[in-house]
């Protein structure tokens, strides 16, 4: 099994679903953004503070695996020249729907986040990447890969899943219940296939998990030579079992050395 391809089909299924993902935004989104009136997310719940971006107006912006018709056609309306990567076709073509509906312009590339070579190094002065790179089997190749097409001076915003989130048992959280029970890191590709297949019929999806550690992610950005200059903790908007005991997600602003 090719893990990116499994995950791009899957998403595909959750964007013809209608995913939460997958929703595109409405007029009064848009109309409001044209205002400069605008918030995004990188993780479920908290939005992102404008001061993390900037003035985005005319700036070139890559929405890295950030396809479905939300953020990206959201920074279009606000001025931004808009890029969007992301492995599924129907997330993309969420993205479309929208730029065709208000005459927004707006790239989509299909690919993978771990590999841009479609861009050439110091494209875009931003980079916004929401929760995703949990279905990427290894982060350091996109940490790279996003300072490689950064400019000088550039941002990226990212989210990601709390590494401790993988600790426990997805299906007895389903049940209400907390059990630790894997080591980390961990892939759900890796677990049997009827645990396999009862994960995806849980939240009604065809896709799969890989855990990173702290290191891998902050670390990793490091590595490549970003600079980290904020973060905060999010939760999902609403209750459950762990998110009454830590934060389970956690977005991040680096900027790359002038």
């Amino acid at each position: 099994m090719d893990p990116k391809q499994f995950n791009r089909t899957g998403w595909d299924a959750w964007a013809n679903a209608d995913g939460r993902w997958s929703v595109p935004v409405d007029e009064d989104v848009i109309a409001r953004a044209r205002k400069d009136d605008w918030d995004v997310l990188l993780t479920p719940s908290k939005t992102v503070p404008r001061e993390w971006f900037g003035d985005i107006a005319g700036k070139d912006l890559l929405g890295l695996a950030s396809g479905g018709g939300q953020q990206c056609p959201t920074f279009a309306a606000a001025g931004a020249h808009v890029t969007c990567l992301d492995a599924s076709d129907e997330q993309l073509q969420r993205d479309c729907d929208v730029a065709a509906r208000e005459g927004l312009e707006l790239r989509t590339v299909q690919g993978y986040m771990d590999d841009l070579c479609a861009f050439d190094d110091a494209s875009f002065d931003l980079i916004f990447h929401p929760c995703s790179n949990c279905f990427a089997p290894e982060i350091l190749p996109v940490w790279k890969e996003c300072a490689r097409v950064l400019r000088p001076g550039g941002a990226l915003l990212s989210g990601f899943t709390n590494p401790i989130v993988y600790v426990f048992d997805v299906l007895a959280l389903e049940r209400g219940e907390v059990i630790a029970r894997h080591k980390l890191p961990m892939s759900e590709f890796d677990l049997p296939e009827t645990e396999r297949e009862e994960i995806m019929a849980a939240d009604n999806s065809r896709i799969l998990s890989f855990s990173h550690t702290l290191e891998q992610q902050i670390g990793g950005q490091l590595a490549a030579g970003l600079q980290m200059t904020d973060m905060f903790e999010d939760n999902w908007d609403e209750p459950d079992p762990l998110s009454e005991l830590f934060n389970n997600f956690i977005a991040t602003r680096s900027i790359k050395p002038a």
